[in-house]
């Protein structure tokens, strides 16, 4: 797995080898930064929910960034993201939540500009999981929310007021965009 854009673009990261953890793919990962480059208003903080070994939000620390929150409920995954931002020289500039996501969803209290949501593509709670989000104090005015999941599991196309802008399909994996109602 390897970084595909920015200040430490092509580094390589730390992965845990379980069939439990699929990182998103250099291809989905391009995608979804070119949406973004192209849509997120602000990049100063970003939450990454089912972290993994913590490349999207890297990703983005990488691109321009300037904060990043990781919540994953593995201790094993939450030691592969310390040691990923050790190597990339950006530990400082994160924190690791190791905690379930609804979990980081009720106590964080901070507005991200941008937040990956990343769950196994069965987990049958994704879309309460966003409902939870959309509800919380995490999305600000022109919050962006990128969800990665597997076509076998549909998804609402609004919660709350966060509405799905954009999809788009890589191989088993979809990448729903949602973003909050804009306000006239």
């Amino acid at each position: 797995m390897r970084i595909t854009g920015g200040e430490i673009k092509g580094t390589h990261l730390k992965v845990l080898q379980n069939h439990l953890v699929r990182p998103t793919t250099n291809a989905a990962r391009q995608a979804i930064f070119s949406i973004l480059e192209n849509n997120a208003v602000d990049w100063h903080r970003v939450l990454d929910l089912y972290a993994g070994c913590g490349t999207l939000g890297i990703e983005a620390l990488s691109r321009r960034a300037e904060w990043a929150d990781f919540a994953d409920q593995s201790k094993k995954c939450c030691d592969i993201i310390k040691r990923n931002l050790e190597k990339v020289g950006l530990s400082d500039k994160a924190h690791i939540y190791c905690c379930a996501a609804n979990k980081a969803i009720s106590f964080l209290n901070k507005k991200y500009d941008i937040i990956f949501i990343d769950p196994p593509y069965l987990n049958p709670t994704t879309n309460d999981l966003i409902a939870n989000l959309a509800a919380s104090k995490l999305l600000g005015e022109n919050s962006v929310v990128v969800v990665c999941h597997g076509n076998r599991l549909p998804l609402n196309s609004s919660y709350n007021g966060l509405h799905l802008t954009k999809e788009h399909r890589y191989g088993d994996t979809l990448i729903s965009i949602y973003q909050r109602e804009l306000k006239s």
